[in-house]
């Protein structure tokens, strides 16, 4: 079910006496009914952002996590209000609403996702998603499959600890996204460019691993991902990034450790920092070839003195920033 941002939603400090160069994003985003009202058309030099909720933490539940996701967009548009104005004056900041999924039917809000992804792309717009579970990421890359209709080539960076390419026992989850993905590029002849950085061995089983192989799936481990060795995963982001069209970037806060983000279904252990992950996401997000990106499986019902969506908001920041710079 497709739902507009109540204007309620974006509030914040004021600092009227500083005037326009005293502006926070509550003060700078633009709200719009997606059903209703089209996106203002993008002039030469101009960008577009849209900000799209995904209120789901059915495929959670499936993969027989810990629930409470769903919660996730409203808290991460809350920790984001109060961001400094940083945007260019040719950039337009705009949220386009929420998809939310009503009584356990995901399928339906992941089409109803997917086809608002492509409204978004189709007028030139960067879309970025606030999970939600990671179930997002299907419905947000064929959103994008949609719009380049085979004709250049995507690649998925997913930060994440886990693959995330389980196969669906009857239905999916947010364990499968990536092998649907691939299933998807088997079936339309595409290729499946899929980048995973943050891998737990811990929670990822034999299977997973010969699955990610026999995919051609690139990855780095977690326990790899270290100061010394930063510029030469940069190498192989940008030499992952070189050899496709444009990227997805898709971020599973499970990835850092949990002293950084406790509000997640399944926290990790030895997982990254922040500051280490910041490196990787700017190499991307200043590679000039990401299209769009979402951020998944914020759970603020876990989340102690909301760390984890504070840290999701600084990310969110980063890559918006990057992007219109």
């Amino acid at each position: 079910m497709y739902t507009p941002t109540p204007k309620k939603t974006w509030i914040g400090r004021e600092d009227q006496n500083e005037g326009d160069l005293g502006l926070r994003w509550h003060q700078k985003i633009t709200l719009i009914d997606l059903k209703k009202d089209p996106l203002p058309a993008l002039k030469k030099n101009e960008k577009g952002i849209v900000i799209l909720g995904f209120k789901s933490d059915e495929g959670v539940r499936r993969n027989k996590g810990r629930v409470g996701a769903q919660e996730g967009p409203d808290w991460l548009r809350k920790a984001c209000s109060n961001h400094a104005d940083h945007f260019s004056e040719k950039t337009h900041i705009i949220d386009g609403g929420d998809v939310t999924c009503i009584d356990y039917h995901l399928e339906s809000a992941q089409e109803e996702l997917q086809g608002l992804i492509s409204i978004i792309k189709k007028q030139g717009y960067f879309a970025f998603v606030f999970g939600g579970g990671h179930e997002v990421a299907f419905p947000h890359a064929m959103g994008l499959f949609d719009v380049l209709q085979g004709k250049t080539n995507l690649g998925i960076i997913n930060i994440d600890a886990h693959f995330d390419l389980r196969k669906p026992e009857e239905i999916a989850s947010s364990g499968t996204p990536f092998y649907q993905i691939a299933e998807y590029c088997k079936d339309s002849n595409q290729h499946f460019n899929y980048l995973c950085l943050g891998i737990q061995k811990s929670t990822n089983t034999r299977a997973l691993f010969e699955r990610a192989n026999a995919l051609g799936v690139k990855y780095i481990m977690a326990k790899e991902i270290k100061e010394t060795l930063i510029d030469r995963h940069k190498d192989f982001i940008k030499n992952f990034i070189d050899k496709v069209d444009h990227i997805y970037l898709t971020i599973c806060l499970d990835v850092f450790d949990i002293a950084y983000a406790p509000g997640v279904s399944a926290p990790s252990v030895n997982g990254l920092s922040p500051n280490l992950a910041f490196e990787l996401i700017n190499a991307i997000s200043t590679s000039g070839k990401l299209i769009s990106a979402d951020i998944a499986e914020l759970n603020p019902s876990l989340d102690q003195d909301t760390k984890t969506s504070k840290l999701a908001a600084k990310i969110a920041f980063e890559i918006i920033t990057d992007y219109q710079a």
